[in-house]
């Protein structure tokens, strides 16, 4: 089960996310990102980055340690932010923290390296969980002491928005063309065959147990938690075994073409041609 803390003092928001999340310190003298079941996005986003984030430790992929945070309201009494101050006050009880990486950047394409490997690894991840948010646009990498941090899985699974057409909507291609490490080369037939035969039912069965129930209580069609973490589990596992051959790379179709800058478009361009 993750490690759970107690949120002792609210140091800042992050306004870069919609969600809001927010630089707290807690009771194991830990730093940690705060990520709030009272946000707009819903609790989904919580089940999200659980189920993602820890397949893709689990993987080897590197991914800040995550943990169930006990927040007091009353913590909040004292942001002069009126926003964060209502935030925190409806985010009472359980919510989810991630290690905190001080000094890491914001990946840049041009600035870091990436191996065909290491990018292939991170495709396919994504590709697996149906990751629409490591783009170009927003990479949601970091480099931490040299290192590619994956970070901000909350918009991944978006099947489960909508659970009677999950397997349809699982089942549909992965376009990575758009992807911020398309450019490198990912070696993603690599990655499949080091990370499928990774992916089982015991696996993604005890990655399930770690969402809490309260967070997957009163889903519609479910009538338990235990039920709703089966279909995640499925939905998983049938995608590990075919995902790899449904992932689109290259430059995009003349019916979808890349919103990508120039900069980018022509360095993808330039890697398809080799």
């Amino acid at each position: 089960m993750l490690n759970e803390v107690m949120a002792t003092r609210y140091v800042t928001p992050l306004r870069e996310g919609g969600s809001l999340p927010g630089i707290v310190e807690a009771d194991d003298l830990g730093t940690y990102i705060i990520k709030f079941t009272g946000a707009g996005q819903g609790r989904k986003t919580l089940v999200a980055e659980v189920i993602c984030g820890e397949l893709g430790r689990r993987l080897g992929l590197r991914v800040p340690e995550l943990v169930r945070m006990q927040l007091d309201p009353v913590i909040g009494l004292g942001e002069p932010d009126q926003e964060v101050q209502e935030l925190l006050k409806a985010s009472g009880g359980l919510n989810l923290g991630m290690d905190y990486l001080p000094g890491s950047l914001g990946f840049d394409p041009l600035a870091f390296e990436v191996s065909a490997r290491e990018a292939g690894r991170v495709v396919w991840f994504d590709a697996l969980i149906n990751n629409v948010d490591r783009s170009w646009r927003n990479p949601n990498l970091l480099v931490w002491h040299g290192e590619l941090w994956l970070i901000d899985h909350g918009a991944a699974m978006i099947w489960h928005h909508n659970w009677p057409s999950a397997p349809q909507a699982s089942a549909r291609p992965y376009n990575a063309s758009d992807h911020v490490l398309a450019t490198f080369g990912p070696d993603v037939a690599a990655a499949a065959e080091e990370f499928a035969p990774q992916v089982t039912e015991e696996l993604l069965t005890a990655i399930a147990a770690e969402v809490p129930d309260e967070w997957l209580a009163d889903e519609p069609g479910f009538d338990s938690p235990d039920a709703l973490r089966r279909a995640y589990v499925d939905t998983l596992l049938a995608r590990a075994r075919t995902i790899s051959d449904r992932i689109i790379l290259g430059e995009p179709t003349e019916d979808k073409p890349s919103q990508a800058p120039e900069w980018l478009a022509a360095r993808l361009v330039r890697r398809a041609v080799k």
